[in-house]
C-alpha cells in the first residue's frame, strides 16, 4: 500500500480493503483531508 500526499490531494494505492483500513486509521486523527496534507511535516506550503 502507497499513500501520496500532494499539495493538493492525496493518491492511495492498494487492493481496496487496505484503503479502507488505512482511511478509517487517518479519520481518527484528522477530521479534513485538508488538514491531514497540512499536517504533514516536510512539506512546502
Amino acid at each position: 500500500m502507497k499513500v501520496y500526499i500532494q499539495q493538493n490531494g492525496v493518491t492511495m494505492v492498494g487492493k481496496a480493503w487496505q484503503i479502507k483500513y488505512m482511511l478509517k486509521q487517518y479519520m481518527k486523527q484528522h477530521s479534513t483531508v485538508k488538514e491531514w496534507i497540512t499536517s504533514v511535516p516536510g512539506q512546502k506550503r
